[in-house]
């Protein structure tokens, strides 16, 4: 299952700066994920973090594996062909045992890799791992939620 990221931007509700996820590579639903994020200069962070020396901070590591698990979430429940219109939105509830062990840097492609340790409704336990090639440079424990979306829609 690969998904483009118009297919990803059908699913999650995050919009440039702040959709980390580019491709998904394969998907197993209830079970697992990969997708990978292309590092570049222009990314609007690196201005600031840090303009001699841009190093990819390590949230927003995190959040793209969230956004990984979002997805993998969202066609779990809903099915393959799930679209996003608005009425469901997924929290973080907890992020435990966050390890951060390279730096990423533009030029780099980082890769997720998600596994369900747990899955109950709509709580959702995931281990998340970030790569750069083989190398493992984060990794971290992710639970969130999926729900009604209750802000009212214009």
């Amino acid at each position: 299952m690969i998904y483009d990221v118009q297919k990803i931007r059908e699913i999650l509700p995050h919009r440039y700066p702040l959709l980390l996820v580019d491709r998904i590579v394969s998907m197993t639903p209830n079970e697992k994920i990969e997708a990978y994020k292309n590092i570049t200069i222009n990314e609007k962070i690196f201005n600031g973090h840090f303009p001699t020396q841009p190093i990819y901070p390590g949230v927003y590591i995190i959040e793209g594996m969230a956004q990984a698990g979002g997805v993998l979430a969202f066609v779990s429940m809903f099915g393959d062909n799930a679209q996003n219109t608005g009425d469901k939105i997924v929290y973080f509830m907890s992020i435990d045992k966050a390890k951060f062990r390279s730096p990423v840097i533009p030029g780099d492609k980082l890769t997720y890799k998600l596994e369900v340790l747990k899955h109950k409704g709509g709580i959702w336990v995931l281990q998340g791992y970030a790569y750069v090639e083989e190398k493992l440079v984060a990794e971290a424990e992710l639970k969130a939620m999926v729900v009604d979306n209750t802000e009212k829609k214009v």
